[in-house]
C-alpha cells in the first residue's frame, strides 16, 4: 500500500508543480493586462521584472525601451475608449522556469500582438522581455 501511495505522489508532484507554475505565470500576464486596462503603474510593476526590456520596430527601425521607462509612462487612469478595448491571452507555454505568452490587445484604432518572455526567479514569475507588432486599423 505504501509503495502505491508513494508512486501516486511521485506521479502527481510534477503535475502539481506545472499547474502552480501556470497559475503564477498567468498571474504575471494578468497584471500586465490590468495595467493596460487601468493605466496603473503598480500593475505593470507587479508584471515586469526590474531588468525587463521591450523591443519593436518603429517605422522600420529597431527600437528598445527599458521596462522601467515603460512603467513610468503609465497614465494612472484608463483610456477614454477603454470600453471598446479587448485583451486576451492567446497562448501560454511553460517549460521549467521559462515561459512564453502571446497576448493580443485589440483596440479601436490599432491591434498589438505581444510576445512576453517570462522567467520564474526567486519563486516569482515576471515578464523579462516584451516584443510586439503594431497593426494600424483603417479609420
Amino acid at each position: 500500500m505504501r509503495m502505491l501511495l508513494l508512486a501516486a505522489l511521485i506521479v502527481a508532484a510534477p503535475a502539481y508543480a506545472q499547474e502552480k507554475d501556470e497559475v503564477g505565470a498567468r498571474a504575471a500576464v494578468n497584471h500586465y493586462l490590468a495595467g493596460h486596462a487601468t493605466g496603473s503603474a503598480d500593475e505593470f510593476r507587479a508584471a515586469f521584472h526590474p531588468k525587463a526590456m521591450l523591443y519593436w520596430n518603429r517605422d522600420g527601425a529597431f527600437t528598445e525601451r527599458t521596462g522601467t521607462d515603460y512603467i513610468a509612462g503609465a497614465p494612472g487612469k484608463p483610456a477614454a475608449d477603454e470600453a471598446q478595448r479587448r485583451r486576451a491571452i492567446e497562448s501560454l507555454d511553460i517549460t521549467g522556469n521559462a515561459a512564453m505568452a502571446k497576448v493580443v490587445l485589440d483596440y479601436p484604432g490599432v491591434k498589438f500582438t505581444d510576445y512576453l518572455s517570462l522567467v520564474k526567479a526567486d519563486g516569482e514569475w515576471r515578464i523579462v522581455n516584451k516584443i510586439f507588432n503594431v497593426e494600424r486599423k483603417a479609420p
